[in-house]
């Protein structure tokens, strides 16, 4: 398996800290290693394109903007990925 890179784009706010701690307990349940990014760096964001907060990126594609996705729907994004 390749190895997978996930990253949560995120202002800091109460979303997206759920947001990563969503991805955490996904990749728990699911026994799966992940490199795990938490980006706050407002220029790094922008240079995604991502408009809307929070975001999810599998490696290095964009699935999800503007929403705070539960456990269940990372592992939606995660199943397709891997």
């Amino acid at each position: 398996m390749e190895n997978l890179t996930i990253k949560v784009y995120g202002s800091g706010c109460k979303g997206c800290k759920t947001l990563h701690q969503n991805v955490i307990d996904a990749l728990a349940e699911m026994n799966i290693a992940a490199d795990v990014q938490y980006i706050t760096d407002m220029k790094k964001i922008m240079e995604t394109g991502v408009m809307s907060l929070p975001a999810l990126s599998v490696n290095e594609k964009i699935v999800s903007c503007g929403k705070v996705l539960s456990v269940a729907d990372v592992k939606k994004y995660l199943g397709v990925k891997i």
